[in-house]
């Protein structure tokens, strides 16, 4: 077990982590720009509601593209250059959106980022956990999702400022803005380092040694992380000692034979794929995108009726939301994944249900009382916040560092893929389903949703905090151990 007398952050792995975690600040950008866009656009095109739902949810629908292709381009290309794609093709997809003259050539930006969006969802995290000491790990794998929510933060104040500028151009500049960071991300990426695991995987052992060096707090660490990382590379049969340790025949390996496996899995394999292919489907039918995508529609609903309030409260909840991402971060190589993913969710499960409830009443009342209104703006912001406790920045981490190394590209990319569909499909139907049984109802649905989700996390996801990515497997191969990793010195 990769254990350290002073596990404290690693500047070196921190700085690589901030830097593949920007890309995922573009997924956050469009979330909070386009929740106050649509409002502009729909009046400034003469587009439907129908419309509407399929311009928000089409960029969801579309990075499943870039999730489900991720995989066998960064086991073919390595982690770094897949980051530096992505931001590219958000680039170009934000450019056509920025100077879009009417709704197919949005659609057609929109198709673009999405794939953009797809790939950078699961390449950042990957290349994270690929690069991180264990006990760090958490923190480091959680950046993507800080990012996301500080995208959503900087989307509602761009929203905001911009919303007094007529409707023909305020809507193209907040969605165009997005090429900006676009643009520094695929010029810093490539000051990064490659993923130790990658370049073992590929053969280039001296280049793996000297990051693991500057990842590791000593010498002796960076030694037990490439033993430990070499022998996963031998044990998947991707290559071979050939002497002194230097590894022959990972130069050829291009992720061949994953899906196959994938298909018909070895029992530990399935419990991973149950694992991961499950935290990312709650993590999208919590509704969460489109809470925060439609927040605008439910508030207006509620009685705020104002564009520039409307747009200013959310504000008011991606501060919250930003709030309790950080503190996440920071908890979760100290109090572990399945306590936080727990308190998130049992904490969403009661806060969509109580923005139900004030949601109903608003429904049934001729008047729109104050603390009606409260309470729905309360319920949104503890919802989300408790999203960022557990679900927003675990699937990120839980999914990054339980596939085995050889499986972990393509696999991710598998999970990733089920996250984008899930949530394409809860954009494109929350308001047409919101229509026929209100939001209220929506909501106690969604609340149901948590409900079983608490129980999947309970029953099926174990504790990963602190075991290094190789160790991971033990823990879905030796179920009947309750979750506890067999030491070196007990399997002896």
């Amino acid at each position: 077990m990769e254990t350290s007398s002073n596990p404290h952050i690693n500047k070196y792995a921190l700085a690589c982590a901030l830097l593949a975690s920007t890309n995922s600040i573009l997924l956050g950008y469009d979330i909070g720009v386009m929740s106050g866009a649509v409002l502009f656009i729909k009046d400034n095109l003469k587009i439907s509601s129908t419309q509407v739902e399929i311009l928000v949810g089409s960029l969801n629908v579309c990075s499943l593209i870039g999730s489900f292709a991720s995989g066998k381009t960064s086991d073919w290309i390595g982690r770094r250059y897949t980051i530096v794609l992505a931001a590219v093709t958000f680039f170009i997809g934000a450019l056509l959106m920025g100077f879009a003259t009417n709704f197919g050539y949005l659609m057609a930006g929109r198709v673009i980022a999405g794939i953009g969006v797809g790939y950078s969802l699961m390449i950042a995290p990957v290349y994270t956990a690929e690069l991180s000491p264990a006990m760090t790990r958490g923190l480091l794998t959680s950046l993507p999702e800080v990012f996301i929510t500080l995208g959503i933060l900087l989307g509602y104040i761009i929203n905001y400022a911009l919303s007094g500028l007529p409707d023909y151009i305020n809507w193209r500049l907040m969605v165009g803005l997005a090429a900006v960071p676009a643009m520094c991300i695929a010029g810093t990426v490539l000051f990064m380092p490659e993923s130790p695991r990658w370049l073992v995987m590929k053969g280039r052992v001296d280049e793996a040694k000297k990051i693991l060096r500057k990842t590791s707090d000593s010498d002796e660490d960076a030694h037990f992380r490439l033993g430990e990382i070499t022998k996963a590379a031998l044990d998947v049969g991707a290559c071979e000692i050939k002497s002194n340790n230097n590894i022959t025949g990972a130069d050829t390996w291009r992720g061949q034979g994953v899906w196959k496996e994938f298909l018909n899995p070895p029992l530990a394999l399935r419990r991973v794929l149950v694992a991961a292919i499950g935290i990312n489907f709650f993590m999208q039918a919590s509704g969460n995108d489109a809470v925060v995508y439609y927040t605008p529609e439910v508030f207006k609903a509620a009685g705020i009726q104002h564009r520039k309030q409307l747009v200013g409260v959310t504000i008011i909840m991606g501060l919250t939301k930003t709030s309790f991402v950080l503190v996440s971060a920071f908890c979760l190589d100290k109090f572990g994944r399945r306590p936080l993913l727990l308190l998130g969710s049992i904490g969403m499960a009661i806060s969509l249900f109580g923005l139900g409830l004030g949601s109903r009443f608003l429904e049934h009342s001729n008047h729109k009382p104050t603390w009606a209104i409260a309470l729905c703006v309360v319920a949104v912001c503890a919802d989300v916040s408790f999203f960022s406790i557990g679900l927003g920045p675990i699937t990120w981490v839980y999914t990054s560092e339980i596939f085995p190394m050889r499986l972990r590209a393509q696999g991710s990319s598998l999970a990733v893929s089920v996250n984008r569909l899930v949530s394409g499909v809860v954009s494109m139907t929350f308001l047409t389903i919101s229509s026929k049984i209100t939001f209220g109802g929506m909501f106690f649905v969604l609340s149901g949703v948590m409900t079983v989700a608490t129980c999947f996390f309970y029953f099926f996801l174990p504790e990963t905090k602190g075991k290094s990515l190789e160790e991971i497997g033990a823990i879905f191969e030796r179920k009947d151990t309750g979750g506890k990793v067999i030491e070196k010195s007990e399997r002896e």
